[in-house]
């Protein structure tokens, strides 16, 4: 009997153990990471529609500008401003790293 006892005692404290190291903190790293991906979508969002609204002011609002042969630089101004943005991103990546 003492023995079952014992064995029942260890199995709670295993479980126990499991509970308070191991689900704990991988609750804490499901919220984080659902905030960051939260956060990178809304970031995602938002850059897609600035750029959006960048290349039809360009196309709408510079009069004759860029029509004709010319047509294609609001393209080229939108990737621009497109890897501008990418590479303020991962310099502030680079500054604080992943983890």
């Amino acid at each position: 009997m003492a023995r079952k006892q014992g064995v029942a005692e260890v199995a709670d404290l295993l479980k126990a153990y499991v509970r308070q190291e191991l689900l704990g903190p991988l609750r804490g790293a499901g919220r984080w990471v659902s905030m960051g991906l939260a956060g990178s979508v809304a970031l995602v969002v938002g850059v897609v529609l600035l750029l959006l609204a960048l290349l039809r002011a360009l196309q709408t609002e510079t009069g004759t500008a860029f029509d004709g042969n010319l047509s294609w630089i609001p393209y080229v101004i939108a990737v621009a401003a497109l890897a501008v943005v990418i590479a303020a991103l991962l310099r502030q990546v680079g500054k604080r790293g992943l983890g």
